[in-house]
């Protein structure tokens, strides 16, 4: 089956054995069917190739003000006639002020290169965390308690506790910002070391260039052992490819470029050609015929179309069963086809391959056509293949290519037209005069006997502003000429001037109108009377206008990287490229994207993290500053959000982090609420000890008081029991004493009576008996008065006594 491009297809049919693809006449007859799509009409300016290579350079010109004045001299000249006209042709430069407003405001956008491991270990991995950060999510409290209790920590991550998510809106946010994988590091640093070492920064300065100018850029990743990894600028002016409808040219099955080599250069990239081949090939009238019109040309270089062909090849592979029951696989080519068997078995499947192709252009000289060696295919399928040339021509239709350049040729023809119409009007003004009456000169008598002469009334004139003149003449009349000397004012021109201007303003506005790129960008004078907020409008609807170029250059980009990806697998197969990238990287990444080359499990997704827009850096960073002076977050939190290049991803970051310094706000103001509380606690606590301290204090003092007044009236009593037993024993004593006394007295008083008793006893017995012995002898009586006061005074001597 042909591949029909167009009505009568040149290409070879593909529908045949691995073998004839592979041969040097299937792939000259490849080359010619491209040449002959391209080239076919090479001894005239009408094929494809010197059409585009025409249209490109022209756009080009025009981009750097410097396209061709003949069509100007054209418009202005009569019948081709110039001679009257001295102008200035040198085309106005405004195309290149767009041009290089868009190139350079693409080129300065900064990015980052992200890897993201999405094959099943990777993924396994990174599983395995999110699951360990959920569970030490969810068990906190237990991992806790476990560790009070045990001193053995059960969490599953690394992660302090205060910095675990808490949601699962936080856990993922988490995974995008803080999770990555050394495999993941390792990649991205290797791609970034090849970029460095390409000057990708260059390259891509010269992509958004021709993305702006003329639609389309190119690129292409090769690898070899001497160099490694080399990413190429490719100039799209020589870029060949089969047609397509597609901006990023994934549907075409060839490609390649045209480059001018020299016989010494060609020698060394094929040394297997022969002195008689290159003498051939340096000899050939049809190298320099195809090159007509081609602009500035080396005698010395021939042209060489390198390019590659996408076709298919059938992987064969023989399954043998072996007596101890494993299987050993074989792999044939396509054309073997046995006939049913039982002990083996026959399976097939069918693969895109790249083959590539150098021709000389004019000649049925090939210089290679092999099978491409380290083709990148992606790791989701294996049987596809991708090509080495990254294409992107965001604007395409139908094939053809548009860009801002080409829709603002018109306007820019009109302004360098304008502006030779000024140089026109301008050339034919003439300055202000002044009339001069030689008459009323003659009138005219200084008074020293000399008349005015037109030298003097001028020099006058022009140093004073003065001038003198007559009313009357000499002979008394009007004089007509009494004003000798009249200005004349001439401005024919400065309408024209005027209406030039503003038409110079119009398509100079249109270019605007057309590009997108209003006065807020382009570096006109701002309008003193709009608004800071609508200039900044203006400014992002100029970049929306100018977004699919900015996407276009973002696209070869990830393209470009995606290719170095897959392709750092053969670099380290190689010991001498090995070297050089471990020169480059650490030794650790290097190892760790060894595996890649060895085990074949690591696949990656590449993405660029750009960073954002001057209008959503603004907004973020209004609402950093919002959260800064209410207290939502602290100045190191708005320097990580900062350092975040995806606007969501900031933002939502941003929310964690008031969020989280909303809770710890709270928790801190519940901790001084209870540390104010326990203060309080502590000071009533404290105050109430104090008291009873104070009452303590007091009672003790008053116990001791007391103890002392005790003591004291203890010893008092003591002292006074000690004065009272003193008293009472003196008084004991006297009592004693008196008793004695008493007794003594009373028996003293007792013997006196006894003795008184004793004493009357005698007397009455005396007496007794003298009145017995008066009775007896009747005698006389008796006086007893005198002997019983002689007793009373005696007892009363005793007293007295």
């Amino acid at each position: 089956m042909n591949i029909y491009t167009n009505t009568n297809s040149a290409f070879p049919s593909q529908v045949v054995d691995d073998e004839v693809k592979a041969s040097e006449e299937y792939g000259l007859q490849v080359s010619r069917a491209i040449e002959q799509e391209w080239f076919n009409q090479g001894r005239s300016n009408g094929n494809r190739y010197l059409t585009a290579w025409n249209n490109f350079h022209r756009l080009r010109l025009y981009a750097r003000g410097e396209q061709s004045a003949q069509k100007y001299k054209d418009e202005l000249s009569i019948n081709g006639d110039l001679s009257y006209l001295n102008l200035d042709w040198t085309p106005v430069p405004i195309l290149s002020k767009f041009v290089d407003i868009v190139a350079n405001g693409i080129s300065q956008k900064t990015y980052d290169v992200r890897a993201y491991a999405q094959d099943p270990e990777s993924v396994k991995k990174r599983t395995n965390y999110a699951s360990a950060l959920a569970f030490d999510m969810v068990a906190q409290a237990e991992i806790e308690e476990a560790m009070s209790a045990t001193g053995i920590n059960i969490a599953k991550s690394n992660i302090p506790t205060a910095d675990l998510p808490r949601t699962k809106d936080e856990l993922e946010l988490h995974m995008q910002l803080s999770y990555k994988q050394a495999i993941e590091v390792a990649e991205e640093e290797a791609i970034n070391t090849i970029l460095k070492t390409n000057k990708y920064d260059l390259i891509r300065k010269r992509l958004n260039l021709d993305l702006t100018t003329i639609g389309i850029a190119a690129a292409k990743t090769s690898y070899n052992t001497a160099n490694g990894i080399v990413v190429d600028y490719v100039d799209p002016a020589y870029l060949i490819y089969s047609y397509t409808e597609d901006p990023n040219f994934d549907d075409v099955y060839y490609v390649g470029e045209v480059k001018a080599i020299t016989i010494p250069e060609l020698k060394k990239q094929y040394p297997n050609i022969s002195e008689d081949e290159l003498y051939k090939i340096q000899q050939m009238p049809g190298n320099r015929q195809y090159i007509q019109g081609w602009g500035n040309y080396d005698e010395n270089t021939v042209q060489v179309m390198y390019f590659e062909y996408k076709t298919y090849m059938n992987q064969v592979f023989k399954i043998k069963q072996g007596e101890n029951g494993l299987e050993k696989v074989i792999e044939k080519t396509d054309a073997f086809n046995p006939p049913p068997n039982d002990n083996f078995e026959r399976v097939s499947r069918t693969i895109e391959v790249l083959y590539t192709g150098a021709k000389i252009i004019g000649t049925n000289t090939m210089l290679e056509w092999k099978l491409s060696e380290n083709m990148t295919r992606p790791f989701a399928d294996t049987t596809k293949v991708e090509m080495n040339y990254v294409i992107c021509a965001p604007r395409i239709y139908k094939g053809r290519i548009d860009s801002i350049v080409s829709k603002c040729i018109s306007f820019a023809d009109m302004i360098q037209l304008t502006h030779l119409k000024l140089q026109q009007v301008m050339s034919r003004l003439v300055p202000d005069g002044v009339f001069l009456d030689i008459d009323g000169l003659a009138e005219v008598d200084l008074g020293n006997g000399t008349n005015y002469n037109a030298a003097e009334a001028l020099n006058m004139y022009f140093q004073t502003g003065s001038i003198v003149g007559r009313s009357l003449t000499q002979e008394g009349d009007l004089n007509r000429g009494k004003v000798p000397i009249q200005e004349l004012n001439s401005s024919s021109g400065q309408g024209k001037i005027q209406s030039l201007i503003q038409t110079y303003q119009y398509y100079l506005q249109m270019i605007r109108d057309v590009t997108g790129l209003n006065e807020a960008v382009d570096g006109s004078k701002p309008d003193s009377n709009a608004l800071v907020g609508l200039q900044k409008i203006a400014a992002n609807a100029s970049n929306v206008a100018t977004r699919h170029i900015k996407d276009a250059s973002l696209y070869l980009t990830v393209r470009i990287c995606e290719n170095i990806s897959l392709r750092v697998a053969d670099c380290l197969n190689h010991p001498l490229t090995e070297n050089s990238l471990k020169e480059s990287i650490s030794t650790f990444n290097v190892e760790t994207l060894k595996e890649i080359s060895t085990l074949n499990l690591h696949d990656f997704g590449i993405y660029l993290e750009v960073e954002p827009d001057e209008e959503e850096k603004a907004q973020l960073e209004q609402n950093i500053q919002v959260s800064l002076q209410g207290g939502g977050i602290d100045l190191e939190d708005a320097i990580d959000i900062r350092q975040i290049k995806n606007l969501k991803l900031a933002n939502e970051l941003l929310k964690l982090k008031r969020k989280r310094k909303q809770e710890q706000a709270q928790q801190q103001q519940l901790a001084n609420i209870q540390a104010q509380a326990q203060a309080n606690s502590e000071s009533a606590e404290k105050a109430a000890m104090f008291e009873v301290q104070k009452q303590q204090a007091l009672t003790e003092t008053l116990v001791s008081l007391e103890q002392a007044k005790s003591q004291f009236e203890l010893q008092r009593m003591q002292t006074e029991a000690e004065i009272k037993r003193q008293l009472l024993a003196e008084a004991f004593k006297y009592d004693m004493q008196l008793a004695q006394l008493k007794v003594q007295s009373d028996l003293n008083k007792f013997q006196e009576q006894e003795d008184r008793k004793d004493e009357r006893t005698k007397i009455q017995a005396t007496q007794q008996s003298e009145l017995i012995d008066q009775r007896k002898n009747n005698t006389l009586p008796q006086s007893f008065e005198n002997n019983n006061n002689n007793f009373l005074e005696d007892f009363g001597d005793q007293l007295n006594a």
